[in-house]
């Protein structure tokens, strides 16, 4: 085989057609090294996943802040509210805190 031969051949002409070099390096060159790359898209992809995973977070959140905000304008619900979470009393009464012990044996 010399080189006549293989250059004779069908896909070795169409490797070396300078059109298929330049495209070939085109695509190359716009999948990994360019500003737009496919890997950059991938990273900003993943990005946008966990700000839209942080957002659903906050939404929930809110949603369980407004409920909250809802139930408080009871006078009854203000009042177990502020007992359970801040500890308050009234003037004449005494709190009692229960700890229990979660460490099994």
């Amino acid at each position: 085989m010399n080189l006549k031969s293989i250059q004779n051949k069908p896909v070795v002409k169409i490797v070396t057609n300078i059109y298929v070099i330049i495209l070939t390096v085109f695509v190359v060159w716009m999948l990994f090294f360019d500003e737009n790359s496919y890997l950059t898209h991938r990273e900003f992809n993943n990005d946008i996943k966990e700000l839209q995973t942080w957002i659903d977070y906050h939404k929930k959140k809110t949603a369980e802040d407004k409920q909250t905000i809802k139930n408080l304008q009871d006078t009854l619900e203000l009042e177990r509210f502020a007992r359970e979470k801040y500890l308050m009393k009234k003037k004449n009464e005494d709190i009692y805190i229960i700890e229990f012990d979660t460490i099994e044996k």
